[in-house]
């Protein structure tokens, strides 16, 4: 599932070829996801031009100004399995293309083999109060998300720290991978109340989070054994080459050589050392 860094590694993406173009049209091909594609909405912005591409936790925001319309905001949610690939006019739609936006130069096709996603409109001065962004918490690589913070939030949950870290209302879109990859750099289990969470180890899980995700943008991302993510030219990311303990149960640890344990924590999977974490 695309996640804070393959999110903002599509985004930067984009934006290096998009950015200021003119919109020549959008097409839908299926409305057929959880939440309809507004077909007929998306169709007004012809003629438009993107003018900023941002992002909130895992939500794409594309911003287009429009000569007779108010400021409108495209949001895209990846969902599990979508991307945003680039193409060229006049190519044929691809297997499990939903939506195309389309300028001058060149297309943007989003891709969804598990229809997950969703392609949304907003007003831009209304995103956030949208439904996909309105309940997220600070951005963690923001100066909001520190140790101060987290330690004050945290007080009395009994909830499993790492689950605390996958809800967006506590953090927005840190993701599974990234919070199993963090509570390792802190020297924290995963499965620790977060309100057991001392003040220097609260410290130390902010600043791994901060970490942890900034070298997953640099690295492009995690693309994982199904091949399902590439940024918008089609590349993988590489930071599964530098996990230390997602998805590698049994295997030895990098620092101590101990077997990585494996968990499950509200239905989703938990990795950690049972000797550098504690």
């Amino acid at each position: 599932m695309p996640e804070l860094p393959e999110v903002e590694t599509v985004r930067r993406s984009l934006e290096a070829a998009v950015h200021g173009a003119r919109l020549a049209r959008i097409e839908v091909r299926d409305r057929g996801f959880r939440h309809p594609v507004p077909a007929s909405e998306l169709a007004e912005l012809a003629g438009g031009r993107i003018a900023a591409l941002r992002r909130r936790g895992k939500v794409l925001l594309i911003d287009v100004e429009h000569a007779t319309l108010e400021p409108r905001t495209v949001i895209v949610h990846l969902g599990m399995s979508g991307r945003m690939l680039f193409g060229a006019p006049g190519d044929p739609w691809a297997t499990h293309e939903h939506v195309r936006f389309e300028s001058d130069e060149r297309i943007v096709r989003f891709v969804d083999p598990r229809r997950f996603g969703s392609v949304e409109l907003t007003l831009t001065r209304d995103v956030e109060r949208h439904d996909r962004v309105s309940y997220l918490g600070p951005e963690p690589l923001g100066a909001e998300f520190d140790g101060d913070y987290l330690h004050r939030i945290t007080r009395k949950r009994r909830v499993a720290i790492r689950n605390f870290l996958l809800d967006g209302h506590n953090v927005a879109g840190v993701g599974n991978i990234y919070a199993n990859e963090s509570c390792f750099q802190a020297g924290v289990r995963p499965g620790r109340a977060a309100g057991r969470l001392s003040r220097d180890e609260s410290e130390r899980l902010a600043a791994s989070v901060k970490r942890v995700l900034a070298q997953a943008i640099a690295d492009g991302g995690s693309t994982l054994r199904d091949g399902g993510y590439t940024d918008s030219a089609g590349n993988a990311g590489w930071f599964q080459t530098r996990m230390s303990v997602y998805d590698r149960n049994g295997q030895p640890c990098r620092r101590c050589e101990a077997p990585i344990r494996h968990r499950v924590l509200g239905q989703r999977s938990a990795f950690f050392c049972p000797t550098c974490q504690r």
